[in-house]
């Protein structure tokens, strides 16, 4: 009902979480942080210099934004997003955790499948003050960012 996407949309999450890549994607199966049978996390090509590593959660089923995301994904999101949230402090010793998600163009969705933003977050970082100013990442920077979180949740993350 409140869909932005294209008619001809190639959906990149989707791709990602089919372990799929094409020249046009950010992504690839290196980004992957996590996954189950319904949920895929994954390092944003996209990060906020100081906040990184920005972790993308993602249905593994394809939903535009929160009107459409059955309720029943909710809970596996957020069960994800607070394995990621705890990974983040332990490696990265952040003292505190942002989670965003975001719908329709004016509300700064610009992938047209639902996903959750999990940021680490530092006292006095001015987070919300320079969000505008995200810069891609390097392939190899999101890997080893990726590296990291995967050895730290594979003993509490299941799925398949």
């Amino acid at each position: 009902m409140y869909n932005h996407a294209p008619p001809d949309y190639r959906c990149p999450f989707c791709r990602s979480v089919r372990g799929e890549q094409d020249e046009n994607d950010y992504s690839s199966e290196a980004d992957v942080v996590c996954r189950t049978a319904t949920v895929t996390a994954l390092v944003s090509s996209h990060q906020w210099p100081g906040n990184e590593p920005n972790i993308i959660v993602v249905p593994n089923e394809h939903f535009e934004n929160m009107y459409e995301l059955p309720a029943r994904y909710a809970g596996e999101i957020h069960a994800v997003a607070q394995q990621i949230a705890l990974a983040l402090k332990s490696i990265y010793g952040c003292e505190g955790v942002s989670t965003r998600q975001h719908n329709e163009p004016a509300g700064s969705q610009d992938v047209w499948h639902y996903h959750l933003h999990v940021t680490p977050r530092h006292l006095g970082d001015a987070f919300y003050s320079r969000i505008p100013q995200k810069q891609f990442m390097p392939a190899a920077d999101r890997a080893a960012h990726a590296e990291r979180l995967r050895a730290h949740l594979s003993p509490i993350t299941t799925g398949g």
